[in-house]
């Protein structure tokens, strides 16, 4: 795959999901509007979050990142990789089907484990009964992950974008009607039917995102079959690197758990210090959200489209080229996402108040306080995923352990330490911030862990760079901040003209000044459109 190949595929996958984190967002919009910010939004987020927490636990990592490199290798067999394929699909949606059953089973030991300070109080419940109706999401989640990455592998990178915007209108539809023929629901008036619509039918959204891909797998030549020959020394390979994934899932779900803790904690010490405003977990999930779109929308397109063809230079031994597709790689991304982080820094409050603009403006505010210490945290984000898919590639899990041990250790010190020190209100604020920290020195073990493989990115040049894109930006958008109190019109007004100006401008700096990597990137994406 050239250069222009992949910016070509990354704009079809961009394309893919910017529809769907445009109606994802949508989604939880109508979520927040309909349970607030406060404990019932918590009882969902809790409850819904926690299928993606097991998936990503016990066997996201492998469909994501280890079994692209292993199906890669399988599609040179003399069959193409279907018998690899199918080995791999029937012993994962095995595995899936019990971890899906002994959630369901667990569930009340699950919500002790996550919100241990819902205990005895009305949260429990319901979010016990959630949780069970929400839990079946990892069989589908897990279903989706594994037919995308076939489709991904034999260069069908559209589909799996497209597919989660199903799943969204599926659940807009949902809520919509939810929101309409119910207000002002409360953990106190919230009834079993209205539980088993919320938790069922945003399952249902899952179903039919996995099940769409069946065609395209179909369609790609690869002949699915299920195999219980499970004695086979590549899916034996397999599941070994699978091991270690999970050992570095493991580290990031406990780290994640006390991120939870904490958050849900300070919100119901908050609400018993007379603070109505949401304060707890569902304001920090759904600032996250928002940080994460640019980087879904440009930095996981272009990962995704990457991981394949990295897996196959590293079978090849084309180790310059490799280093000339990662470096490519960051700085288109950079281009996008030091500006997108700029933006959520300086006007976070805005942002949430626009698109949240069904809640209280103080909850708004909150949220959007919460995405500002969260902004810087999107550099080393879409950085840290561009390396560790080159550490996939050459299928090294084990020293990638160690370096999310050491980042995570210091995210749980620092965390506590926010918890114990911090103002309840404050906590959550704290929590994102501590999020930037934690990234920024993954990144950095990243960075040295892919130089022990014959990575020679110069990283110099690399983090000059960015720190160009940031000053650039840094001064477009000073002066517009420094006049913010003067634009006419409302938020949504504001948020238009503060976007469409600074990157207006930006753009324009940036070829004025004529710099020889932004150049280079520009002639690469008229070629991709060619």
């Amino acid at each position: 795959m050239s250069d222009s190949q992949l910016v070509r595929a990354s704009s079809v996958m961009a394309v893919g999901t910017i529809a769907s984190r445009v109606t994802g967002l949508i989604r939880n919009l109508l979520v927040v509007a309909l349970l607030g910010t406060a404990l019932l939004g918590d009882t969902y987020n809790v409850a819904n979050t926690m299928p993606n927490i097991l998936y990503n636990l016990l066997v996201g990592g492998a469909l994501t990142a280890v079994f692209v490199p292993q199906i890669v290798r399988s599609l040179r067999d003399s069959d193409g990789g279907n018998a690899f394929i199918s080995r791999l699909f029937t012993l994962t949606i095995t595995f899936l089907f019990l971890l899906t059953v002994l959630g369901i089973v667990f569930a009340p030991q699950i919500v002790n484990i996550y919100a241990p300070d819902y205990a005895g109080r009305t949260e429990f419940d319901i979010t016990v009964s959630l949780m069970r109706y929400c839990l079946p999401q990892i069989f589908f989640l897990g279903l989706f992950a594994l037919l995308g990455q076939i489709a991904n592998a034999k260069g069908k990178f559209g589909p799996m974008m497209w597919a989660p915007v199903i799943n969204n209108l599926i659940t807009i539809a949902l809520f919509a009607f939810l929101l309409s023929n119910n207000q002002n629901l409360s953990v106190n008036n919230i009834s079993d039917d209205q539980l088993l619509w919320l938790g069922l039918g945003t399952t249902a959204g899952y179903l039919a995102q996995a099940v769409i891909l069946f065609p395209v797998i179909i369609k790609s030549g690869v002949k699915l079959s299920l195999k219980f020959d499970w004695v086979n020394a590549q899916i034996i390979k397999s599941f070994k690197l699978a091991g270690w994934s999970f050992v570095y899932a493991l580290i990031s779900q406990l780290s994640y758990l006390v991120t939870i803790n904490i958050a849900t904690s300070a919100a119901i010490n908050a609400a018993s210090d007379g603070i109505t405003t949401g304060v707890g977990y569902t304001p920090y999930a759904n600032a996250y959200l928002v940080l994460i779109l640019p980087h879904s929308i440009i930095a996981v397109s272009i990962v995704t489209a990457l991981l394949p063809k990295i897996s196959n230079l590293v079978i090849d031994k084309k180790y310059l080229e490799i280093t000339n597709s990662m470096s490519m790689a960051m700085k288109l991304i950079g281009l996008f996402t030091v500006p997108a982080a700029i933006l959520f820094f300086a006007f976070g409050e805005l942002v949430s108040n626009v698109l949240y603009f069904g809640i209280s403006t103080q909850d708004a505010n909150y949220l959007g306080l919460t995405l500002a210490a969260f902004a810087f945290g999107l550099i080393p984000v879409s950085i840290n995923l561009v390396l560790l898919r080159g550490l996939n590639a050459f299928e090294n899990l084990k020293s990638q352990v160690l370096g999310n041990l050491i980042m995570n250790l210091i995210s749980v010190a620092l965390s506590l330490l926010a918890a114990n020190y911090l103002e309840p209100k404050y906590v959550t604020v704290g929590l994102a911030a501590i999020f930037t920290i934690h990234y920024f020195i993954g990144a950095g073990i990243s960075f040295y862990l892919v130089k022990r493989h014959q990575i020679h990115l110069p990283v110099l040049k690399i983090t000059f760079f960015y720190l160009k894109l940031i000053l650039i930006f840094g001064l477009v958008i000073t002066p517009i901040w420094l006049l913010r109190e003067r634009f006419a019109g409302g938020n949504l007004i504001h948020l238009i003209g503060v976007v469409s100006v600074s990157i207006v401008l930006y753009f324009l700096i940036l070829k004025l000044l004529k710099i020889a990597e932004v150049t280079s990137l520009i002639k690469v994406i008229k070629a991709g459109r060619q």
